[in-house]
């Protein structure tokens, strides 16, 4: 049960306008309370997250983006508390087992379907969006 009405704060990193769109309708509706924010590729992400105004609770990251990909996100984001997220559609083992080497807490296959595709999302905000609330991801680096 979900008790705290503060909304997750949640950063996703999709190019992709239909799974962005997708994502903020399905987290408009999910059982707790989010704040969704969005960059569209891995230099807006960089941006947002090196700045002071935005400090996400847990940040969903596509690998598959213009400017700089994922995982070079990942190279250069190092958050102390904050756990990053991958959910792309790219089932290569290498790719997942980068992305955890470059600590990602989870790695999701992105569903086809709008009924997985909606419990992935609202799992990955349930799972990872309350851990370390009230604390300060001032130990975040960006490089």
């Amino acid at each position: 049960m979900w008790v705290n009405l503060t909304p997750v704060e949640v950063l996703l990193v999709e190019d992709n306008a239909g799974d962005a769109l997708l994502a903020s309708q399905v987290l408009a509706e999910a059982p707790i309370p989010v704040k969704l924010h969005i960059a569209r590729d891995g230099a807006q992400a960089l941006q947002m997250l090196g700045g002071e105004c935005l400090k996400p609770d847990v940040v969903i990251l596509d690998l598959t983006l213009p400017e700089i990909d994922g995982l070079r996100v990942m190279e250069s984001y190092h958050p102390v508390d904050v756990p990053i997220i991958v959910f792309s559609a790219s089932r290569r083992e290498s790719d997942k087992l980068l992305a955890k080497a470059l600590g990602a807490a989870e790695y999701i296959v992105k569903p086809s379907d709008l009924k997985d595709f909606r419990e992935a999302m609202w799992g990955m905000v349930q799972r990872w969006g309350g851990r370390n609330r009230g604390a300060a991801a001032d130990g975040a680096k960006v490089s």
